[in-house]
């Protein structure tokens, strides 16, 4: 599989609600580079691509199960809980859930992760680039 990297932002609620409204008035227009998956904290990014999970993504690379019964089997996993971790990956854009026939087949859209994120104000770049 061709290696694909997702740029991964962290940045708290409050900042993305302010960097939403100022994409959404014309305040502010997003760089081509800049991350399209945002997470509030490192923990949740954390949960997300925990241990687990990218065990998960590996196997699904390695193996390319046709159906979530066979990647059951791999991973013996209970199908209720990987259902719910493959819909929380797809929600982020790390998988995608291909339906076929009446069968969900998982597909990993990200091998590998940029993550950004600074300790200082996220949107103090929002107030500079406004005034251009």
């Amino acid at each position: 599989m061709e290696n694909k990297v997702m740029k991964i932002g962290v940045i708290s609620r409050e900042d993305y609600i302010k960097r939403t409204i100022a994409i959404a008035k014309g305040e502010y227009k997003p760089q081509k580079d800049e991350p399209k998956v945002w997470f509030e904290s490192m923990k949740s990014l954390a949960q997300v691509l925990s241990n687990e999970n990218q065990d998960l993504l590996r196997i699904i690379i390695n193996h390319e199960p046709r159906s979530i019964s066979e990647l059951e089997e791999l991973t013996h996993r209970k199908k209720s809980n990987l259902s719910r971790t493959l819909k929380t990956l797809e929600r982020y854009g790390i998988v995608e859930l291909v339906k076929d026939k009446g069968k969900v087949i998982p597909k990993v859209k990200a091998t590998d992760f940029q993550v950004e994120f600074s300790l200082e104000n996220n949107l103090s770049h929002l107030a500079d680039s406004a005034m251009v």
